[in-house]
């Protein structure tokens, strides 16, 4: 991690970012940095502010934008946990695209019927076939795939997340991101060490599914059995990492560390009772690697990207009894 990859794929650019920031200004929200005074030298990008609950839309919009009238008017499809699908719903409703999105018949209530209500169409279906029915769909349908995380244009739009980290704080030491299927934590890692490689970029994934740890370490992407990925409360982060993502996470990422489901929900309670932020737990592991794991962690001006909100409801009421 943290030196030339050594995958034969072509990895996003930081040009690209910078067009997708041009792309994406005034569609989606441009976070603030927030201070923690109850944490030395901590600061939250809120992605859970963004209209649909997460950092999600950002990659979503680029994408949309990316199409030509052709794509667009025959539609798209994705598979999703439940963000990447709100947000390209929101997004396609503004173009007038429409989008079907495959999901998990075990996502949250909250973010199936957010999904419907951004006018998506919704198929639920188990988690292991999320991608297949998706892929089948497109052939029947002549739908365009806009994946949640493996593809250059939805990289590049994450990567505006790190972007404006960099310049709201260019002091910034240490950039604490979330892992999942890698979208996400791609995009921030090549923005942020495009422009200052002597920022430590560290990814945070649950222990209970660390698969993107045993990628990294073994150079392949590793896939973890499917009980073992829906065990975490995480639910945004139960996919691998692709190819693709693997990649950038290889020659951009310097660490990843991981955080227990205990770990998890403390964060998620810290930030409401701290932080005034509702996070749901995919979004809470950067807090709780810095709660909970600071002496692993490099010195300095820390950002935790707080990557959404979109927390369920009846996980809420259990947390906040």
């Amino acid at each position: 991690m943290g030196g030339v990859t050594t995958l034969q794929q072509d990895l996003v650019r930081l040009d690209d970012i910078r067009d997708a920031a041009a792309r994406v200004s005034g569609l989606v929200v441009r976070t603030p940095l927030l201070p923690c005074p109850w944490a030395d030298d901590l600061w939250l990008k809120p992605e859970s502010l963004q209209p649909i609950g997460a950092f999600k839309l950002r990659g979503a919009t680029n994408a949309l934008h990316r199409l030509d009238l052709e794509r667009r008017s025959a539609g798209v499809i994705t598979h999703s946990s439940g963000n990447h699908g709100q947000a390209l719903a929101y997004a396609g409703r503004a173009l007038g695209i429409p989008v079907t999105v495959v999901m998990p018949d075990v996502s949250t209530p909250l973010k199936i019927e957010a999904t419907r209500g951004y006018g998506a169409e919704v198929i639920l279906v188990p988690q292991s076939q999320r991608e297949i029915v998706a892929g089948q769909l497109v052939a029947e349908r002549g739908l365009t795939l806009i994946p949640p995380y493996d593809h250059p244009d939805i990289i590049a739009g994450q990567g505006t997340v790190g972007l404006e980290i960099f310049e709201d704080l260019s002091s910034v030491d240490v950039v604490l991101v979330p892992v999942g299927g890698g979208g996400l934590s791609s995009g921030v890692a090549t923005a942020v060490k495009s422009l200052a490689p002597r920022v430590a970029v560290i990814g945070v994934e649950p222990a209970v599914a660390a698969d993107a740890a045993e990628s990294l370490a073994a150079g392949v992407v590793r896939t973890l059995p499917e009980a073992r990925m829906l065990s975490t409360v995480a639910d945004g982060l139960r996919t691998p990492l692709s190819e693709l993502t693997l990649a950038h996470l290889s020659a951009y990422l310097d660490a990843i560390i991981t955080v227990t489901e205990e770990e998890i929900l403390d964060a998620v309670k810290t930030l409401a009772r701290k932080a005034r932020l509702i996070a749901e737990p995919s979004g809470a592991v950067t807090t709780a690697a810095v709660l909970h794991h600071r002496d692993a962690l490099p010195a300095g001006r820390t950002v935790a990207v707080v990557s959404g909100g979109n927390l369920d409801p009846k996980l809420a009421a259990t947390l906040f009894a």
